[in-house]
This record gives C-alpha cells, sequence and structure tokens, in this order.
C-alpha cells in the first residue's frame, strides 16, 4: 500500500488525536519518501513514515492503533531512520501539518534530507524506488549544479570519514546525468 498525502495527514491527525486521549503531546521529525511527499510535492506517495518521534512507546502503541483502524500498513510509521540521523540536526516545520493539537510535526531541512538521501545511496530494488529522483529533486531545488557542491552540504551534516566510496560515486553520477 502506497500512502499518499490525504493518507498521511489522516494518519497524523488520528495519531495526535490518540495521544490526545492519553493526555500527551508528541513530536516527529518526519523523513525520506514522506518529508518528500508533505513539504516538496516531489512525489505522489511513499511506502511508509520515516521518523524519529517521542515519547516512542507511546506513539509507537498509537500508530499501532492507527494502523488497525485506518487499515494501513503494520509499520507505516517506523523509526528505521534513526541510522542515518546527523549529529548536526537541521529540523524545520514549514510544509508540514501544524493543525494538530497533541502532536508536533517536523522534518529536515532541504540540505540536511539531500545529505541524509546521499548518505543512503539506495539504488531501485523490488521494495524501494531509491533515491536517485529524490537526490535529483533536491539538487535542482536547492539549485546545486555539480558534486562538489552537494558533497560539500553532505560534510555540513555527516563527517567526512562517514562518507563513503559509493555516496561519492552515486552524487557523481546522478549529478553528472543531469547536467547532459
Amino acid at each position: 500500500m502506497k500512502l499518499d498525502r490525504p493518507t498521511i495527514e489522516s494518519a497524523l491527525a488520528a495519531l495526535s488525536e490518540k495521544l490526545r486521549a492519553e493526555g500527551v503531546t508528541g513530536e516527529m521529525c518526519i523523513f525520506g519518501g514522506a518529508a518528500m511527499v508533505l513539504a516538496f510535492d516531489a512525489r505522489e506517495a511513499t511506502r511508509d513514515v520515516d521518523a524519529v518521534f517521542r515519547p516512542a512507546d507511546t506513539v509507537r502503541r498509537a500508530a499501532a492503533i492507527v494502523a488497525a483502524e485506518l487499515s494501513l500498513p503494520e509499520n507505516w510509521l517506523n523509526d528505521g531512520v534513526k541510522g542515518y540521523v546527523s549529529a548536526n540536526q537541521d529540523y524545520v516545520d514549514d510544509r508540514m501539518p501544524k493543525d494538530l493539537p497533541n502532536l508536533r510535526v517536523l522534518r529536515p531541512s532541504a540540505e540536511y534530507l539531500l545529505a541524509m538521501k546521499c548518505m543512503a545511496a539506495r539504488v531501485p530494488g523490488y521494495d524501494t524506488g531509491g533515491d536517485r529522483a529524490d537526490l535529483e529533486f533536491l539538487a535542482r531545488h536547492l539549485g546545486l549544479g555539480s558534486a562538489e557542491q552537494v558533497l560539500d552540504i553532505v560534510t555540513r551534516y555527516y563527517p567526512i570519514e562517514r562518507i563513503t566510496a559509493k555516496t561519492r560515486f552515486f552524487v557523481e553520477e546522478i549529478i553528472g546525468g543531469m547536467q547532459t
């Protein structure tokens, strides 16, 4: 099942309502495809909502109830993105749902999201479209025309020693392809 903007927004509203019923205000930062859908209208849908959230156990429990009630995949909301979160976090709330009384929703800045996409450097596969289209979109959105400019942004968020050859080649291939 693909999650489009209306589905994600409905699920977040239901999540806020579940948190309200527990007397809790949650906070989450949405990454990946869901951020591309909500903040940039860069794609129609995503397969899940990658996020970090707190209070983690309460949000996870509420998300499971929302999944059952809205017939969403069990892992519609997951925190698998934690491994890519930078120590130099740069979060904003623009273009994210704001009418959720018990849930504050943030996203990474365009630069931070670009850096994360570069670090993941996923190629299309059986269950993913990869990061190519998102990286192209974000590079254009930010007015970046060279691999060096992109990698300069990546090093703002991640230590240079963590930037693998795979990431460098991925960026060079994509940015080079945009110039032809």
